[in-house]
């Protein structure tokens, strides 16, 4: 893998002064300040600020998906009936890229993008290469026994700062992991606070 998805990740963590995945090795960690000359944190947000702030989050964590795709997923998400914000979150989760994430079958959201786009995945055993294919409920996804000799795969399983949540069952031997059900946000285990109703705010201005 290439040097800039670390960095590029790290700058995320930075920009948006959190330890967005959890992981030991977040410069945040060690450097609390953004990146550039004035990394300091500049008062109080306004609500304005605070929405963007959320967006950004929520987009970062995912691998800073595309802005047109987001407003998408925006869009989807208010018109099903309920919480607009727990179905954005639930439409997020429901991203192979996040579920084999979420399986522990990568160490990264970004490894899983490639991973997928390589061919590694197939979804009830069918190959998918779309990080953004849509997962169902009862969906069985597989890596492809050629994969999982993959130094990348066999480190991601054995990954101590994080479990796989309990509505994605897996069997790392075998390489598969079934998508139980669509998450609640309380369900996720994100390792900082994400506010979507804020970015439902953000796109409804």
């Amino acid at each position: 893998m290439s040097e800039k998805r670390p960095s590029a990740k790290h700058k995320i963590d930075r920009r948006l002064a959190v330890n967005l995945w959890g992981r030991a090795k977040s410069p945040f960690n060690s450097r609390q300040t953004g990146p550039g000359q004035h990394g300091a944190n500049r008062g109080k947000l306004s609500d304005y600020g605070l929405q963007l702030r959320a967006k950004q989050k929520l987009k970062g964590y995912y691998g800073n998906v595309g802005e047109k795709q987001f407003r998408r997923y925006y869009h989807e998400a208010i018109r099903l009936r309920g919480d607009s914000g727990q179905h954005l979150i639930g439409l997020l989760e429901q991203r192979l890229d996040a579920v084999i994430y979420r399986a522990k079958f990568v160490p990264t959201v970004f490894s899983a993008r490639q991973f997928i786009s390589h061919g590694h995945i197939t979804v009830n055993g069918k190959r998918i290469q779309s990080p953004s294919y849509k997962v169902k409920e009862g969906d069985v996804i597989e890596v492809r026994e050629k994969a999982r000799q993959m130094a990348l795969y066999q480190m991601a399983t054995e990954l101590p700062e994080r479990d796989v949540p309990e509505y994605v069952q897996v069997d790392h031997k075998a390489g598969k992991a079934t998508f139980l059900r669509v998450p609640k946000i309380e369900d996720v285990p994100y390792p900082v606070q994400m506010e979507p109703n804020l970015v439902i705010e953000f796109y409804s201005r």
